[in-house]
Formats: C-alpha cells, structure tokens, sequence
C-alpha cells in the first residue's frame, strides 16, 4: 500500500537526514518522545490545513495559526491535561518549543491564544480535514477490507443446563482410590505423564470454521461480557455472535 510506502521512506528519511541535522541544532539530548514528535508531525503535516498568517494594515495581525496547530498536536502525543501545561512546557523545554515553530520565547502565545485557536479549530473541524487529506492522497479508490465483530446476551427463562460436574462426586471418588496429585514441580527424574488439556481457542488455531463453529455450545448457560462502560455483566441464557466482512472503497 502507498501509505505503509511512505512510512517506511520517510522513516529512512528521517533517521538519515532529518534527525542528524536537528540534533546539531538541539539543545541538549534529542529524546525519543521527540522524534517521536516530529515523526508524526511529518505525517499529519497539520500546518497543510490551516491557513498562514495574513498581514492587516489596520489592527493587530494574528498569531501564526500554523505553530499553534503543531502545538495541538503536540500536546496530544505528550498528553498534557491543560493548556497551561502546554504552554510551560514551550516556556521550558527548548527542543519542544522548536519543534512545535517558536524559535523564541517571546513568540509564544498566551493562553487565551491558545484557547481562541483550539476553538477555532474544533469549529472547522481540522482533526478531520487532515484525516481525509491522508485518506485521499495515500488510499484513495482503494479497496480497505473490513472485519466486524460483536456479540449480545440473550436471556432465556429456563434453567441453565447441568454441565455433568458432579464435585461431591467427584471429590469421594478421589478420596477412595485414586492417589491424590502432588502439588508443586516433578522431582530430578520423575516424568510428569499428565499433560494440561487444550483450551478451546487452542484448539480453535487448528480447526477449520465449520468445526470451531460445531464445537461451540448452544444450550442455556450463564454468560457474562462486558459493556460499553466496561462494567462486566452476567445474565442465564444465551450469547448471539456477530462476524461481518466487508469491503470498502475510499472516494475522496
């Protein structure tokens, strides 16, 4: 695919070029969570989607947009909760300030700058501008596959089936005859004759679907799953699976 082409050039891009030539003009150690950084700003090329300052003769001329929108991003790959958080990082980190377009202190927006632009940029929709101009240059009228997998409880009024587990059983069994296993690891020289039975998507690895599909049970049973919430639910009856494929094609 064009996209994983890209990647893999720009990568060797990158490393060869770009890096070398930003850490004779770094302050400092040039950190991995930095390359990081101008790794993704490389491929989302923000500042492409937002316009350049334009000069007014009358009144104040607004901040450079483009800085403010590597900014955003860069405060979502550092994951900074505010910001203000944001903005002291500009303040203290030389590495990050530049990488982010503001050569100088004195260049750095306020907050309510800041503010104003992310604003603005939620309003025009600027995380999916960019989405669609990487989907139209690297996939377009590509075919993309498509999985979709599911599954929802279905509740049944009768009683959940006796799986033929006996423990009281089972446990007198044991007791009369049969040697009871020793807990912990084989002694030197001891062979270990029991072998650990296959799970059932162990099992699943190697059978065809029909055969997984056979196996699966279909009697009442208690089921649980969590939910969107991520909360686990349980409830008597039955579990209905959803497996979709599907192709689709991008037209932008």
């Amino acid at each position: 695919m064009r996209l994983i082409e890209r990647l893999s050039w720009l990568k060797t891009k990158l490393q060869d070029e770009l890096f070398p030539a930003l850490e004779e003009n770094f302050t400092g150690v040039f950190t991995k969570k930095q390359q990081q950084l101008v790794s993704i700003l490389e491929v989302v090329e923000i500042e492409r989607q937002v316009q350049a300052p334009i000069y007014h003769w009358m009144g104040r001329t607004p901040k450079d947009r483009q800085a403010i929108a590597r900014a955003f991003v860069a405060k979502a790959v550092y994951n900074f909760p505010t910001t203000r958080d944001l903005i002291e990082a500009l303040h203290s980190m030389v590495n990050f300030r530049k990488i982010c377009g503001y050569m100088e202190k004195q260049g750095i927006p306020s907050e309510s700058t800041f503010s104003r632009a992310f604003k603005e940029f939620a309003g025009s929709e600027l995380g999916e501008k960019v989405h669609k101009a990487l989907l139209r240059e690297h996939l377009s009228e590509q075919v993309i596959g498509h999985i979709s997998k599911d599954s929802t409880a279905i509740e049944g009024n009768e009683r959940p089936q006796n799986k033929g587990i006996n423990i009281k059983a089972a446990k007198e069994q044991g007791t009369k005859g049969q040697e009871k296993k020793k807990r912990g690891r084989p002694k030197k020289g001891e062979v270990k004759t029991e072998s650990k039975q296959e799970s059932r998507i162990q099992r699943q690895e190697k059978q065809t679907a029909e055969e997984a599909l056979k196996e699966l049970p279909t009697y009442c049973d208690i089921g649980c799953k969590k939910n969107a919430k991520g909360y686990t639910e349980t409830w008597i009856g039955y579990k209905f699976h959803i497996h979709r494929e599907s192709g689709v094609r991008l037209t932008y």
